[in-house]
């Protein structure tokens, strides 16, 4: 997800398809030259993406194992010999993760980070070297007509011993049943006590519909692929769910993230009519299921776009309570607590984040920098926004930020060097048109980052 501030930045500044996405979506761009299309009287510019070269920070230390029982879920491999049926292998693991995140005695590896693992070939000791975990989830999956095999196993990957191993051969309607087995298997083994409060959120469902529930988590992998056509097959996908099941609370969540892309990623002429929209969906899923922490992170990022300050971060900090373990909800609270100006705990939620999802999206260490700038901590944002650069040096708001961070740190000479790239990349560049999208509580920060835009040459 990105910040609110990106959003208007592609809402100010977009020409076409790719400034839309650039430096937004970890893909790597190939630029093509001018091209002539037909029906279109000027050349548009045309990129080359390569959807397999995710990029993803990571850090250069081996991370201490948590004070308590941490685990990663890898993907669960498709042996269907069917690609269209990858949804379901990745939907089955994602629903295990999800399913543990709830966990607060557990320490759980985001989706995005064990998802960078999937199709190759990976030895479990590495895995917990690089996420800075204990134990590993390995499986795979198995789907034909009215039937499902399953085999998982859990490793702990320090020592190598199988701690536990099970096969599965159900009717797919079973499949409820199979991931409340699964998981359960997983707790017992970690010898993880829940209260009855931790089990009641545990096992809560959304529906027991075979038909809505395979239909979710085909919305949910046309919403990961994060681009304007894949939001509008998840959003129609998640329209059809609710007309089967209208009290499903994970669809009205699932709908509303739809329309919180389409506002965030510029995919609307109308972002106020979006999040409105949004707001609308994530109260209809808390109306439906207060625990589901997708429509809480929804409400907080409402909230804050409103600027309605205390409400943002009270539906931010229920994610997280309800969601220990999900990182975006811990990168999502990190935005608002730095937008009201708590930002030494901003800084510490957005390390939580990190910590939870090692492999991070560029955003991650976007926000991490922007504390440290905050705070005074100069040259350690600049080395991390030089680091986000070296990876992707078209992700235009670490630049922006790079410049002025130069600016306030007193090195002039290198702000203006940044500030020629960014002038190159939008020649219309206004330091104050853009800084007017950042739902900062204190109007002093905008006005400071923009005096030094300006210091280090940029438009007013």
């Amino acid at each position: 997800m990105l910040t609110y501030a990106e959003n208007y930045f592609i809402q100010a500044y977009r020409k076409d398809t790719f400034d839309q996405i650039e430096g937004k979506i970890p893909l790597n761009y190939e630029f093509l030259g001018e091209q002539t299309i037909k029906n279109i009287k000027k050349p548009v510019r045309v990129y080359r993406i390569d959807e397999k070269s995710e990029k993803k920070f990571e850090f250069e230390r081996e991370f201490e194992l948590p004070d308590k029982p941490s685990i990663a879920v890898l993907p669960f491999d498709n042996m269907s010999g069917d690609p269209s049926k990858e949804y379901f292998s990745d939907g089955l693991t994602e629903e295990i993760i999800s399913g543990l995140s709830k966990i607060p005695h557990l320490f759980v590896i985001a989706r995005n980070s064990t998802f960078t693992y999937k199709g190759k070939p990976i030895k479990v000791q590495q895995v917990s070297r690089e996420l800075g975990v204990k134990y590993v989830l390995e499986g795979s999956v198995r789907s034909a007509d009215e039937r499902v095999r399953i085999a998982a196993q859990l490793i702990d990957a320090t020592s190598g011993q199988h701690l536990w191993a099970e096969r599965y051969d159900r009717q797919m309607k079973d499949i409820f049943a199979l991931q409340d087995d699964i998981t359960m298997q997983i707790i017992v083994a970690l010898q993880v006590k829940l209260t009855a409060g931790e089990q009641a959120r545990m096992w809560a469902k959304g529906t027991d519909n075979l038909e809505a529930y395979l239909k979710s988590l085909k919305a949910g992998e046309y919403l990961l692929k994060v681009t304007k056509g894949n939001n509008m097959l998840a959003r129609q996908t998640y329209e059809e769910i609710i007309d089967m099941e209208p009290e499903y609370a994970g669809a009205n969540s699932g709908l509303a993230m739809t329309y919180f892309f389409e506002s965030w990623f510029g995919w609307t002429d109308s972002p106020q009519q979006s999040i409105a929209k949004a707001s609308e969906h994530a109260q209809k899923s808390l109306a439906q299921d207060d625990t589901n922490v997708v429509a809480h992170a929804v409400m907080g990022t409402c909230y804050l776009v409103m600027r309605q300050w205390e409400k943002a971060i009270a539906e931010n900090e229920r994610a997280v309570v309800l969601g220990p373990n999900m990182a975006d909800a811990h990168a999502m609270f990190a935005v608002t607590l730095k937008s009201v100006g708590r930002v030494d705990e901003a800084l510490a939620m957005i390390e939580k984040a990190i910590r939870l999802n090692p492999m991070a999206p560029e955003w991650y260490l976007h926000e991490l920098a922007t504390d440290y700038r905050l705070l005074g901590r100069y040259d350690e944002a600049i080395a991390l926004l030089k680091k986000n650069l070296d990876r992707n040096p078209d992700y235009t708001m670490s630049r922006i930020n790079l410049t002025a961070t130069y600016s306030m740190a007193g090195r002039l000479d290198q702000a203006r060097e940044e500030a020629k790239k960014v002038l190159r990349i939008i020649p219309d560049f206004s330091a104050g048109r853009f800084m007017k999208g950042f739902p900062y509580k204190e109007q002093r920060i905008v006005d400071d980052v923009i005096d030094n835009l300006c210091k280090a040459g940029l438009p007013a």
